[in-house]
């Protein structure tokens, strides 16, 4: 018996969420539908983070412990000619039985695309936010800088428990730009629920000249819980998790 360490990618338009969830189409369900098909007969896989209805990943980590007899790679194609055609083991690899995904993190990365279109694309539809209005790059970048470092984000999002810690650490917060395609990456210690959805509303709207900057700054500041808006989840992905061993 080997614990094995696998990175997911999935589009998460037809999934409500990453976790299990009963009579309800979920990452997880369908992860553990094919491992069952290898032999495993664990209770349930671990992950890194649980990913939102709608929410892609190409950094999703899960752990499972699996008597395999053959290659990771081997384990990769099996898993991969089980699980359905939008969700794929990248990565297989084996690892000590007491590395945990979640609480062996570091930090993860979020990746959020928007597109300047006036017109449905089909070919990006399912993993953008796509808005027929411009956006000013230089007040995207200046409005991101401001969550860099250590502050109380009550104001964009809830802890996972009521009553939990809201202060989060961001190590990255930037955007790029190519053509009309907008990517905002945010790398932190952790996220509060719809943390990023929300830090990417306000961005948007402070960039389109409907919202100050100022106000933005005051209520990082103040950790006055305001919540005006939410992204649509389509533009988000869950990019990479970090760790340190």
């Amino acid at each position: 018996m080997a614990r094995y360490q696998v990175i997911l990618a999935y589009d998460g338009t037809d999934f409500l969420g990453f976790q299990r969830q009963k009579k309800a189409r979920t990452v997880q369900g369908e992860v553990e539908e094919a491992l069952r098909n290898l032999g495993w007969d664990g209770k349930s896989i671990l992950s890194s983070g649980r990913t939102d209805t709608g929410v892609h990943a190409t950094g999703q980590v899960i752990t499972f412990d699996l008597n395999w007899l053959h290659s990771e790679q081997a384990l990769r194609q099996a898993l991969n000619a089980y699980l359905p055609a939008d969700i794929s083991a990248r990565e297989v690899h084996e690892t000590t039985s007491a590395f945990h995904p979640r609480y062996d993190a570091s930090s993860r990365e979020y990746c959020y695309r928007i597109l300047i279109d006036p017109v449905r694309f089909p070919m990006l539809e399912r993993t953008v936010w796509r808005m027929d209005f411009t956006l000013d790059l230089s007040l995207l970048q200046k409005s991101a800088a401001l969550f860099i470092g250590e502050h109380d984000f009550t104001a964009f999002g809830n802890p996972p428990r009521p009553g939990g810690n809201t202060v989060r650490t961001v190590l990255r917060s930037e955007w790029d730009q190519d053509g009309n395609l907008y990517v905002y990456h945010i790398e932190a210690n952790a996220f509060l629920y719809h943390m990023v959805r929300r830090i990417v509303f306000v961005q948007v709207a402070i960039a389109s000249n409907r919202v100050e900057y100022e106000r933005l700054a005051q209520n990082l500041e103040s950790g006055i819980p305001e919540h005006p808006g939410i992204a649509p989840a389509s533009g988000l992905e869950l990019a990479k998790v970090f760790y340190t061993r």
